[in-house]
């Protein structure tokens, strides 16, 4: 071997060796595979270390989350719900005391303690609370499909819990990833007395001159239900487009500024003089307070309807709308972190949704808060009416809610809701004052 040759073949060793020692020493790339044994365990182990260490330990006393029983011992939560004496109760419904009322008549052991916020405020005070090390709720039930799954079950404020005694009966999609306590829909109503028919048959047609002033709405900057109403509009831009098409006979065009259909509709609605209140009741007043000659539309809740009985207004919900009618919402209802009465809360929510002996055979008379009724209603017997829906496909309507399932709905949008819906707010706030 010559020594031109031997060196060639001494470098080409050299870099043979540096190659293996590199290969050798390389870190495996994170998208690499993991064996089957340890992909099988990442699941468990992420979910063991989801909790902070003083929930998790609450958690396991309060068999909640990853320690909940199966099946669920009721005898033994009932026992120990009493000897707790107490439960604690944020709500975003006035209704509730009502619900308060009917529990502790049920379990005269336990003290309802509850505080009527409204949607924005129960929220707010919850995580106020609760960044302050204070955990005095035990029960959290509000609207605001955004807040609630990402601000309050997203951050471990809540612990989602189904009661078995009915878990059969409620679709997956109102159990999880929080439950589903009633739901309610925004709708449009109009006065019936002042109107032989319904007045509008197209959306579009509350932006012309002849509904300026006379279209009203509770403030959706106040109220988490009307913000989820309005934020969903804007969601179905390309559903509102084809409807400004099909009541105008042309291609919507836009303002400056405005990104799309939804919103286009909003500013519109915005600019045709649109009368906002701080109240839903009231919204429900000036539509359907008998007497007038030329009253507005009102934009509101379902559940105003009942209204009807109690104040003789005479309102009716447009069936005929294009291109919604209902805008479903849901209020849930959670146990709260870290509550200091788990199983009364675990109580108060199997109440919330009505006695188990419930079918869809059951006829129920009013008055919904008395007598038979009642006793097979429990804590739904306050939101048993026209306007409302139980989760439960076994819990039939009540009478004059016969119209939810005819009317063609969309649904809210939990993510929309979150990262939108603060632009939906930025837009309303620009365009209310002008």
């Amino acid at each position: 071997m010559n020594r031109r040759t031997f060196h060639l073949t001494l470098l080409a060793l050299i870099l043979l060796a540096s190659v293996l020692i590199v290969a050798a020493c390389a870190t495996p790339q994170s998208n690499a595979p993991a064996p089957a044994e340890q992909q099988q365990s990442q699941p468990a182990q992420a979910e063991e270390s989801k909790y902070p260490p003083e929930m998790d330990a609450w958690l396991k006393e309060a068999k909640l989350g990853p320690y909940e029983e199966t099946p669920q011992n009721w005898d033994e939560i009932e026992a120990n719900a009493k000897e707790e004496g107490e439960v604690v109760v944020y709500s975003a419904s006035s209704r509730i005391a009502k619900v308060a009322d009917a529990f502790m008549a049920k379990y005269p052991e336990i003290k309802v303690t509850y505080f009527d916020l409204g949607s924005v405020q129960t929220v707010e005070k919850t995580v106020l609370e609760q960044d302050a090390g204070l955990y005095n709720a035990d029960i959290v039930t509000t609207g605001g499909s955004g807040q609630v799954i990402h601000e309050l079950l997203g951050n471990n404020r809540i612990v989602n819990f189904v009661p078995d005694t009915v878990a059969d009966e409620i679709p997956d999609e109102y159990k999880y990833p929080v439950l589903v306590r009633i739901l309610e829909g925004i709708v449009f109503l109009y006065n019936k007395e002042a109107y032989d028919q319904e007045p509008i048959s197209n959306i579009w047609e509350l932006t012309t001159p002849e509904w300026k002033g006379k279209v009203v709405i509770k403030n959706p900057l106040a109220s988490l239900s009307n913000l989820m109403g309005v934020s969903t509009i804007v969601q179905h831009a390309d559903e509102m487009d084809k409807a400004y098409q099909d009541f105008a006979g042309k291609p919507l065009e836009l303002h400056d500024g405005v990104p799309d259909a939804g919103y286009e509709f909003l500013y519109r609605l915005l600019d045709n003089d649109l009368i906002i209140l701080k109240s839903g009741s009231k919204v429900a007043e000036a539509a359907g307070k008998p007497g007038q000659t030329n009253p507005p539309i009102g934009i509101t809740s379902f559940t105003y309807i009942r209204y009807n009985e109690s104040k003789e207004f005479v309102n009716d919900v447009m069936k005929d709308l294009n291109p919604v009618q209902i805008i479903i919402y849901p209020t849930y209802t959670a146990i709260a972190r870290q509550a200091p009465h788990p199983n009364a809360a675990k109580l108060f929510t199997a109440f919330l949704l009505g006695s188990p002996d419930i079918n869809p055979d059951t006829v129920l008379e009013p008055p919904y808060t008395e007598g038979k009724a009642a006793d097979l209603l429990w804590g739904l017997a306050p939101y048993y009416e026209p306007g409302s829906k139980s989760p439960r496909n076994d819990v039939p309507l009540p009478k004059g809610g016969e119209a939810w399932d005819d009317l063609e709905g969309w649904m809210v949008d939990p993510d929309f809701m979150w990262f939108e819906s603060p632009k939906v707010k930025d837009f309303w706030t620009q365009y209310a004052g002008e």
